[in-house]
């Protein structure tokens, strides 16, 4: 019973929300609300489609959006996504999604995607977003961000959502533009673009970025003793980072290049490394070229093909005390095509399917200590995974749509897994959509999980089998008058075979196995209103209850409470815009074995101020991060340490100038 009434308000609001008179479309003033009705997703069914259509509960991040609350990063962005939250270890940034964020995990059961194109590595299968996310934010036109499993059109890692970045092209900057930057903890960044759209079809861009920041001097309290410098670690915050990006659109071909490198000392002595000595840090490095084909035949027929090849390195140096470097390395070189087809059947169909293959040439890991030489581990394996998958939009009634689809991948080293979803979708008044949801969706075990070992602690298991997940879903979306729309989703999802680390007291050794399981029910709110000359915002509230499926257990690093609201208001003939936005999350346990306390609840306060229009092409922006100097600190995968320390109060001025 006690069960049943935590679902209680969330049915109400549901019902409610659903059951409210349509507000009269009549007296709208077109303009706003046309764009609104019209907001497309192509990420949800790999198509253009209206938002009310799609498969999925959407959320669209625009560069309007990212330019106005002064986002850094792709995790920024991800940040201010209701259901979305980011812990941060100091070296990299890991997403958590309804209830799901282990420490120290890779982001691997996220699938992120640039323009389409796999950015998920073939060695940790890890989606990079933060400094080391490949591409500038300042170089893109939108997000959209998919929920739920859609492994049905996009394999493994389509696990809790999919994020499509989609990057703007050479008519969005139509010139030169130039980008200036300096902040807190003497960070500095540039960045150079050139677009242009040419007569016929041809266009192009060009960039490239850098970043530079020293970070901060950091006190470590469970490290508070001599032997470790007394808790303290400075000059070993540092973070480099260099960006290239080119696309060149020549009739039905897209031909899109990136390059990113980056470099982060590692100020925490993770892993047992010596604190406070700055000679310890990681590079993460990925590169791709992708090359698209994309026209349109008779018969309302719509084929794109592509071929892609990629190139991923990590490299970390780590100070073992007292002075042994040890190096730890993985190289990834993979490759292949897809092709996919979508037609209109007898007038009441779409019908897509299409197939993918995908080589990975090289998925090499090494471990070693530098002098004197040492190997630990040197393994270069390789696989491949072929695909074909299928989905049918069928409209049974002008306001009823079933959308249903289904894929099998089948890998080199385990074998096939196919993977359905379905969606009901019914739209009883222009206004209102609900949306019935089913899906399943699985993450395929890493090389790093197969084939990582170190004759120490951890020992390689090539027997690993796929994570399964089944997710139910229900979603209504509200228009609420001329500029508002009100969503509710309710979820539940239930995860089998998660591969986690197990200690052998047979072997002595950990190793990695599909043992364990989790649980979730949640609900999600959101409001959100635009209006003219840039005005708009959102609030949203997610509540989650995560539940380790073996023992009833709450889960780690999983926040009951979410919420967060922002705003963009107009000034001065809309020539400043001032951005607040809130984002608060509540307590958080740390892993059950750990002695150290649970994360505090915390809110925080950004503020950015952008001009606009004061002189043409030239704008400036000031943010304030954590406005308020919040003092918070996340949990992380080293169970035996304590929480880690967030920035405080910290700013940034930019300058672009576009000509």
């Amino acid at each position: 019973m006690a069960r049943a009434h935590r679902w209680t308000a969330p049915l109400v609001l549901f019902a409610l929300l659903a059951t409210l008179p349509a507000p009269s479309l009549a007296a709208k003033d077109g303009s706003d609300e046309a764009a609104r009705q019209e907001d497309m997703v192509s990420t949800a069914s790999r198509y253009p489609q209206k938002v009310t259509d799609a498969p999925s509960a959407v959320t669209i991040v625009t560069s309007a959006d990212i330019g106005a609350h002064g986002y850094r990063t792709l995790a920024d962005i991800l940040r201010g996504v209701r259901g979305f939250y980011v812990t941060d270890d100091r070296n990299y940034s890991y997403l958590g999604v309804r209830g799901f964020g282990r420490p120290g995990d890779y982001n691997s059961r996220i699938l992120l995607l640039v323009d389409g194109h796999r950015l998920n590595n073939n060695v940790y299968d890890q989606a990079l977003i933060g400094r080391e996310f490949p591409v500038d934010v300042e170089l893109i036109d939108r997000v959209e961000v998919v929920r739920g499993p859609s492994s049905s059109l996009y394999g493994s890692s389509a696990f809790f959502a999919v994020v499509n970045v989609i990057t703007k092209s050479g008519h969005h900057l139509d010139g030169a533009d130039l980008s200036a930057s300096a902040g807190s903890y003497r960070s500095f960044g540039g960045r150079a673009s050139y677009g242009k759209q040419f007569e016929g079809w041809q266009e192009a861009i060009l960039s490239a970025s850098a970043y530079d920041s020293a970070g901060q001097n950091l006190f470590f309290p469970d490290m508070n003793d001599p032997a470790t410098r007394n808790g303290i670690s400075d000059r070993c915050d540092y973070e480099r980072s260099h960006d290239f990006f080119a696309k060149v659109a020549l009739g039905d071909f897209t031909i899109e290049g990136v390059h990113g490198h980056r470099k982060k000392g590692v100020p925490t002595g993770a892993f047992g490394t010596a604190l406070g000595d700055n000679r310890t840090f990681t590079v993460d490095e990925h590169s791709y070229l992708d090359v698209k084909f994309e026209q349109e035949l008779p018969g309302d027929v719509n084929v794109t093909a592509r071929g892609f090849g990629d190139f991923f390195r990590y490299y970390g140096d780590y100070i073992i005390p007292p002075s042994v470097v040890n190096r730890d390395e993985a190289k990834g070189i993979w490759w292949g095509a897809e092709i996919k087809g979508t037609k209109k059947v007898l007038g009441s169909h779409i019908v897509t399917g299409g197939g993918e293959f995908r080589r990975n040439d090289r998925q090499e890991q090494k471990n070693y200590d530098v002098d004197p030489f040492n190997a630990v581990l040197d393994v270069d394996t390789n696989s491949y995974v072929w695909a074909l998958y299928a989905q049918d939009e069928w409209r049974i009634l002008p306001k009823l749509i079933l959308n249903a689809g289904v894929r099998h991948d089948h890998y080199s080293n385990f074998g096939g897994t196919t993977n359905p979803r379905v969606a009901l979708i019914w739209s009883p008044l222009a206004t209102t959509t609900i949306k019935a949801l089913y899906g399943q969706a699985f993450r395929a075990p890493n090389a790093y999980e197969q084939f990582y070992r170190d004759n120490v602690s951890l020992a390689a298991n090539p027997a690993l089998r796929p994570e399964k997940i089944k997710t139910y879903e229900l979603v209504l979306e509200r228009e609420l008058g001329p500029a508002f729309r009100g969503t509710v989703s309710l979820f539940q999802y239930r995860v089998t075979n998660l591969i986690s680390s197990v200690f052998d007291v047979a072997t002595g050794f950990s190793t990695y196995r599909n043992i364990d399981e989790v649980k979730t029910n949640g609900a999600e709110f959101e409001l959100e209103g635009r209006g003219e000359n840039g005005l708009g915002g959102r609030v949203s509230y997610t509540w989650q209850q995560s539940e380790d499926g073996r023992t009833g257990e709450p889960l780690s690093n999983s926040p009951r409470h979410l919420a967060k609201a922002g705003a963009t208001v107009p000034a001065f003939a809309a020539r400043l815009l001032v951005s607040p936005e809130v984002q608060y999350t509540s307590r958080r346990n740390t892993d059950p074995t750990s002695l150290v306390p649970a994360a505090g609840a915390f809110a925080v306060v950004n503020v950015t101020l952008l001009s606009k229009k004061i002189v043409p092409g030239f704008e400036i922006s000031g943010s304030v991060y954590n406005l308020l100097d919040r003092k918070y600190g996340d949990p992380w995968g080293e169970p035996d340490r304590g929480l880690v320390a967030q920035n405080g109060r910290n700013f940034r001025v930019k300058a672009d100038y576009a000509f």
